[in-house]
């Protein structure tokens, strides 16, 4: 993409937007982890710039995450933060091993529901996120602070709901945090601040190898942590990653991807940060605003250090009601609220789906739901499939008996396949045509001799024809049963562990 003045322009605009947007994220996210908030801070800044320059989305942005933070929580409770640090740094060679066996591609298998459900669930999750700034030591605000505080976070609302109409130049994101920052401190209104998480003052990151002892045992405590991590963080960005191309209508590079996310989560375990991986609602504010080149990314983490090293008491001073306002307008613009209209349109198997995924993302993590929605999506498919065997059978003017198939022969169907015949009925002479059906794994391969067997052992002749070839040098007992016909015989391979 040419980077003109106005591409330029919207671009950091956007990005200074997104940095502000991080800044109580990633420190409740460390409040979460256990950690100092300087921690979820440079690693929002690192993950940020990294994967801005190396990733394979332009426009999407990484930092501290709540989907890290909550898997973390024991290990930094039980061993300290020195294992947390080794364990982001494992993590990060966990993602490139991943990118490195280019295993990328692999997310856009996700069914078209279990990106719904994603999004969904992401969507309520960011919503759910903001509720504990309207807390004060474990206990809600009521009274005058709670209704100057909802007030506030109305007009930077209607600010981000109605600047757009009146003008795109710069992104009304940055104007209704800017110009409720400045009507609290004009009119000396009192309301909760970025300062009252906690401070956000200090100096450059310093490379630090975890203080931990290198050794088995070590690596026992923190490899079942950063694996999570690294399949939570992988799973994250790729879906996001997705979303965004469906957005722009244009194609990210998903192994590409990964190896950034490894690159930044290694460098910030090195630095002394918590990990990360995408963050749909920045990444949303960043793309919203049309800002999807790399410029925009770096603007937001360079912006992040600036507010570490310089800024701090500038933005220590913004309201939470301004930050909340944006992320509560993020939150209802990620929601597919098309998908709410269509449930009742679909295959209830999709709408289970749907359903699935926002529920478990809600209450567990992201990586448990996407699993558990494609494991849905899989054996609803298996059972469609498996009852779609069928067969027509005919007798011919030799007098035999021909039974010709229809479907796709694999694990699930293979049953219903023996099912479908009855040996001792049959004339000596009998036919199975595979010419429209498809033979999918060993299992099909077993259930086809398992037939030929069955036929053999009352002395029936049985001839397979229209086998694939690959399919018939797997065949034992049926093999010399085949009948070849290098014109008419289907040449599609044989997903089976035998062909090595």
């Amino acid at each position: 993409m040419s980077l003109s003045f106005a591409v330029a322009k919207t671009n950091v605009l956007s990005g200074l937007t997104v940095a502000f947007a991080l800044v109580p994220e990633a420190i409740a996210f460390a409040v979460i982890a256990h950690v100092n908030p300087l921690t979820g801070m440079y690693a929002a800044f690192m993950m940020c710039v990294i994967t801005a320059v190396l990733g394979g989305r332009p426009g999407m942005i990484s930092g501290a995450t709540g989907a890290i933070a909550v898997v973390v929580v024991a290990l930094v409770v039980q061993h300290g933060v020195q294992y947390l640090f080794a364990a982001v740094v494992l993590m990060g060679l966990l993602q490139l091993l991943f990118g490195a066996l280019r295993l990328g591609k692999f997310i856009r298998m996700v069914p078209h529901p279990v990106m719904l459900g994603f999004v969904n669930g992401l969507a309520i999750v960011i919503f759910l996120a903001q509720m504990p700034h309207f807390q004060q030591h474990g206990e809600w605000i009521a009274g005058r602070p709670l209704w100057v505080m909802l007030g506030l976070v109305a007009l930077a609302m209607a600010i981000i709901y109605l600047l757009p109409r009146v003008t795109r130049a710069v992104p009304s994101a940055l104007v209704a945090i800017l110009a409720v920052a400045l009507f609290t401190n004009f009119f000396g209104i009192q309301t909760r601040t970025v300062g009252d998480l906690a401070s956000i003052k200090g100096g450059l990151p310093q490379f630090h190898m975890p203080d931990v002892p290198w050794n088995f045992a070590t690596l026992r405590i923190v490899f079942p942590y950063a694996l999570i991590m690294a399949m939570v963080g992988l799973i994250e960005s790729l879906l996001t990653l997705n979303l965004i191309d469906e957005m722009t209508d244009t194609r990210g590079k998903p192994n590409r991807e990964c190896l950034a996310q490894g690159t930044a989560n290694l460098v910030t375990g090195l630095f002394g940060g918590m990990g990360g991986c995408a963050m749909i609602g920045q990444s949303m504010i960043n793309v919203g605003a049309g800002a999807t080149h790399r410029l925009s990314g770096l603007v937001a983490g360079l912006g992040l250090l600036s507010f570490i090293l310089f800024g701090s008491n500038l933005i220590e001073r913004i309201p939470l009601a301004a930050l909340i306002g944006v992320m509560f307008v993020v939150s209802a613009k990620t929601f597919e609220w098309g998908s709410v209209r269509v449930l009742g349109k679909v295959p209830r198997a999709d709408a289970l789906v749907i359903l699935a995924v926002t529920v478990v993302t809600i209450f567990t993590d992201l990586a448990v739901a996407v699993v558990l929605g494609v494991v849905i999506s899989a054996l609803v498919f298996a059972w469609q499939h498996a009852s779609q065997i069928e067969v027509q059978t005919r007798i011919e003017t030799s007098g035999a008996k021909v039974y010709e198939l229809k479907g796709t022969l694999f694990f699930a169907s293979a049953k219903g396949f023996q099912n479908l015949f009855i040996p001792k009925d049959d004339p000596v002479q009998v036919i199975v045509e595979f010419g429209h059906a498809k033979v999918m794994d060993h299992s099909a391969i077993e259930a086809i001799d398992a037939l030929a067997e069955r036929y053999q052992k009352l002395g029936k002749r049985l001839h397979l024809r229209h086998l694939s070839p690959d399919c018939a040098e797997l065949l034992l007992k049926a093999g010399g049963m085949v009948e070849s016909n290098a014109a008419e015989d289907p040449h599609y391979h044989l997903a089976d562990d035998r062909l090595g």
